[in-house]
């Protein structure tokens, strides 16, 4: 029997993760919108700020002990912070689809709503490739391989962002593995 190609076993690899995420995402979006009905006595913004600083803890806990739960742990605060900053740039890529639909292409809120649905969902989809991809690359990292990514995650605040570079290179982060050393 012919082996899977790279692709398929990639695939097969990443779908959970996948599943996972979007199970999440999907349940987090019905509790926003729960929290920030229930809290619209108390002002708009501040119901979805409410909602969004909740839901968007929520979903780091949940990303980390079931989605990502087989990747390398950093710092609780990194991981926080790269979690909410993605989060934030997934908000600014939704809400643009929504100001270029309005804005670039004239829609508006009276007579557009269907319309506007539709380019929301379109910023939603772009948004959640781009937040899954950020939370496998910067936010949850790769468990280790050959060992030497530990000390990695041990750099706080730089660990989502370190790459492993070349031993010759000083001070590398290949340096902390003295079994790479020449």
């Amino acid at each position: 029997m012919p082996a899977a190609s790279p692709l398929t076993e990639r695939l097969r690899r990443l779908a959970p993760e996948a599943i996972a995420f979007g199970i999440i995402g999907a349940g987090n979006t019905l509790l926003y919108m729960a929290i920030t009905y229930v809290a619209l006595p108390i002002g708009a913004v501040k119901a979805s700020v409410i909602a969004t600083v909740v839901t968007t803890t929520l979903a780091y806990l949940a990303n980390r002990y079931w989605t990502y739960r087989h990747h390398t742990r950093t710092a609780l605060r990194r991981e926080y912070t790269l979690f909410f900053g993605f989060n934030l740039v997934g908000m600014v890529i939704q809400s643009g689809m929504v100001a270029i639909g309005k804005y670039g292409f004239g829609l508006t809120e009276e007579h557009d709503e269907l319309l506007f649905l539709g380019v929301t969902l379109i910023g939603i989809a772009i948004a959640t490739v781009f937040r899954f991809w950020a939370y496998r690359t910067f936010v949850f990292l790769k468990p280790p391989v050959d060992g030497h990514e530990g000390a990695i995650t041990e750099m706080d605040a730089t660990a989502g962002f370190a790459e492993l570079s070349a031993v010759e290179v000083p001070g590398s982060a290949a340096e902390l593995d003295p079994q790479l050393r020449h």
